[in-house]
C-alpha cells in the first residue's frame, strides 16, 4: 500500500470521536450528546524524552507504554466530553484504569494462554514447556483470543462506534498523505486499511512472541530450582512478561520499517497479515464520523498547508 508520500501522524479511536498525535502533541475531536464537535489540544505525555529511551530498538517499550497511558486518559476524557456536564476523572481514578488494563492484558495475553498450552501437554496434544509445540500453542492461543474478543465486542453498538472511528482515523490520514483536499467526501474513498496501525503492532508482538519463547524460555529451564512444576511454570510466566519489553521494541522497528515507502518486498509482506486483520478491527464510518476525523487531523497539524474543508467544531481550553 503505497503513498504519496509517508508521515508519523497516529491516532485511536475513543468514545464519540478520536484523538490524532503530531509529535509532542495529541487532539482530542469528540462529537458530543448535542450533536456538537468539540475540540481539544493536549500535551502528549512522553516516557521517552531522554536520548537513550530513543535509540533503536530500545524506543518500542517505552513508546508502547506511553501511548496506553495517553490513550486511557484520552477515552476517559472522551467519555465526559461526550455528555452535557462532564464530570472529571481524578488522578487516582485515571491510576487505576492503567492498572487494571495492564492487569487484564497479562491475564489475557500472557497467563491464560500459558495455562492453555500446558493443557494442550497434559491431553497429548502438545509437547512439555521446553518444547517448540507448547510455545505454538501459547501464540497461537494469544491470536485466537485477539481475534475472539474483536469479533464479540464488536456486536456492542459503542465498540462498533469506536471501530468506525478506528477506520475514519485510518481514512482521513491515507487521504492527506496521497495529498488529497482533506474532507469527508474525499476520505470516505480512501482505504480504511493502514500499515502504521497498532493492530498491525499487536500481531507482530504476538507472531514474534512465539519464536522468542521459544528459544529463550528453555535456556532458563537448567536451573536447579525449576524441578518443582509450580516454581516452574512461576518462574516462565515471569519471564514472558518480561520478555514483552524486547519483543515489543523489535515489533516497533519491524512496522515502522514496513511501512516505509521503500521497505523491500519481505518487509511488505509481513506487513499483509496486520493489514488484513484491520478488516476486523476498523468498520466503514459515517460521514459524520470522517468530518471528526477530518478535524482532529486539521487541528493536531496546525500550520501545515494543506487545504482541509470542515463541518463547524467549537475549540475548548486546552487542558495540558
Amino acid at each position: 500500500m503505497f503513498y504519496k508520500f509517508t508521515t508519523h501522524i497516529g491516532g485511536q479511536a475513543v468514545m464519540g470521536g478520536l484523538i490524532m498525535r503530531n509529535y509532542e502533541r495529541y487532539v482530542l475531536a469528540v462529537r458530543n450528546s448535542g450533536n456538537e464537535i468539540v475540540v481539544e489540544r493536549h500535551t502528549w505525555y512522553s516516557l521517552s524524552k531522554h536520548p537513550v529511551l530513543r535509540k533503536t530498538f530500545i524506543r518500542g517499550f517505552p513508546i508502547l507504554l506511553e501511548t496506553l497511558i495517553n490513550g486511557i486518559k484520552a477515552l476517559n476524557r472522551s467519555a465526559e466530553l461526550i455528555e452535557s456536564t462532564p464530570k472529571k476523572n481524578t488522578p487516582m481514578q485515571m491510576f487505576f484504569s492503567l492498572v487494571s488494563a495492564t492487569l487484564l492484558a497479562v491475564l489475557l495475553f500472557v497467563i491464560i494462554p500459558h495455562f492453555f498450552a500446558f493443557a494442550m501437554e497434559h491431553i497429548g496434544l502438545g509437547g512439555s514447556i521446553d518444547s517448540l509445540s507448547f510455545h505454538i500453542w501459547d501464540g497461537l492461543f494469544k491470536i485466537f483470543l485477539f481475534l475472539g474478543y474483536i469479533y464479540l465486542i464488536s456486536f456492542i453498538p459503542e465498540i462498533k462506534a469506536v471501530l468506525q472511528y478506528h477506520g475514519a482515523e485510518h481514512k482521513v490520514i491515507s487521504c492527506y498523505e496521497n495529498e488529497l483536499t482533506v474532507c469527508a467526501e474525499n476520505a470516505k474513498r480512501c482505504t480504511r486499511l493502514h500499515p502504521r496501525c497498532g493492530t498491525s503492532f499487536i500481531l507482530f508482538v504476538l507472531l514474534l512472541a512465539i519464536i522468542v519463547h521459544s528459544i529463550f524460555v528453555p535456556l532458563i529451564l537448567f536451573f536447579p530450582l525449576l524441578k518443582n512444576s509450580a516454581i516452574m511454570h512461576s518462574v516462565v510466566i515471569l519471564f514472558k512478561i518480561i520478555l514483552i519489553i524486547p519483543i515489543s521494541a523489535f515489533a516497533y522497528e519491524l512496522i515502522r520499517a514496513s511501512a516505509k515507502r521503500t521497505a523491500n518486498i519481505f518487509l511488505k509482506i509481513l506487513s499483509v497479515p496486520g493489514l488484513a486483520l484491520q478488516i476486523l478491527t476498523t468498520r466503514e464510518p459515517s460521514m459524520e464520523q470522517l468530518e471528526v476525523a477530518v478535524i482532529a487531523l486539521k487541528e493536531v497539524l496546525q500550520d501545515n498547508p494543506q487545504n482541509f474543508i470542515t463541518a463547524p467544531y467549537r475549540i475548548i481550553e486546552n487542558k495540558g
